[in-house]
């Protein structure tokens, strides 16, 4: 494997596109780069989801509860200086806490009121999918904003090993911090559309992807506003987003290719946005590429339920 160094000097070379970037980190091996506490399981899929007539309902929808968990947390404590209260929090398996996270010191009005009201919606996604589920609802694994954060930065080369990225010092940082997973969620939701059978919950699925696009699309048009420095740090996440969820060239930043052209919401040629499998949310989650990966990144101990390992 490549040291942090010379991956740090390989994606921040001026002369290399998004796609030489992209490539370059996975022919370096970025596995590693920002785990933290992350485990190795001999599986592709645990329990349900690796059932030849795949995962059941609740299996999906417990795979997207956690992910809200960690969205809502996120916001919530960058909006209101709090995150979940515990009974918003139980369920089956370990229930974790979450470290860092504080209310940030919002100087532009309207991104205030991004997060206030984005903070809102994940909160309420986190109720909804507790309530749908009932009983066989999963508990917020432990969760982690902090050094996560600063992995990530330093994967992208936003910042230098050893130093830190903290997304609730300013304004700015938030919208990079929510940048980081806010596209997850997206692709996750159109990724997971084929494997929900209920229509109820499929139709209820769909509604919160399109409120998570609505999210996506206000951080994305916010940071595109910040200029070309921001926007070239967005660039960035985006290379290591796409080089750890697997092989192909999918996730796009805030312009085509570095270029002036606003590119707001990331589709195909086709006007399509693209989807994740639970596999690839993992990895970006967990901060690492490759197979068989448990936890690290935002989750130290992994997620709650069957599926959680990459």
């Amino acid at each position: 494997m490549f040291g942090k160094a010379l991956v740090h000097d390989m994606i921040s070379r001026s002369s290399e596109t998004a796609h030489d970037r992209r490539a370059m980190l996975r022919g370096a091996g970025l596995l590693g780069l920002g785990a933290l506490g992350a485990g190795v399981a001999g599986t592709a899929l645990a329990g349900a989801a690796q059932a030849a007539d795949g995962p059941s309902d609740a299996t999906v929808l417990n795979f997207a509860l956690n992910l809200e968990y960690l969205e809502a947390e996120y916001y919530s404590y960058a909006a209101f200086g709090h995150g979940l209260t515990q009974s918003m929090a139980d369920g089956t398996g370990t229930m974790g806490g979450v470290t860092g996270g504080r209310k940030v010191l919002f100087k532009s009005r309207a991104v205030r009121q991004y997060a206030e009201e984005i903070a809102k919606d994940e909160l309420a996604h986190v109720a909804f999918l507790r309530s749908a589920l009932g009983s066989a609802k999963v508990s917020r694994p432990q969760i982690n904003l902090r050094e996560s954060f600063s992995a990530a930065a330093v994967a992208a080369g936003v910042i230098k090993q050893g130093e830190t990225f903290d997304p609730f010092a300013n304004d700015t940082n938030f919208l990079l911090g929510a940048f980081i997973f806010e596209d997850v969620g997206v692709t996750a939701y159109k990724g997971a559309a084929p494997l929900i059978s209920n229509k109820t919950y499929l139709e209820a699925a769909a509604g919160i992807l399109s409120v998570e696009a609505y999210h996506a699309g206000i951080v994305r048009s916010a940071l595109f506003e910040l200029g070309t420095d921001v926007q070239g740090i967005a660039q960035k996440i985006s290379d290591v987003r796409d080089a750890v969820d697997g092989a192909g060239d999918l996730d796009q930043g805030l312009t085509p290719d570095g270029g002036s052209t606003a590119n707001i919401v990331p589709t195909d040629a086709d006007g399509i946005a693209f989807g994740r499998s639970p596999q690839q949310v993992l990895n970006i989650v967990y901060l690492q590429g490759g197979t068989g990966i448990s936890s690290g990144g935002f989750y130290p101990k992994g997620l709650n339920g069957d599926i959680k390992t990459s």
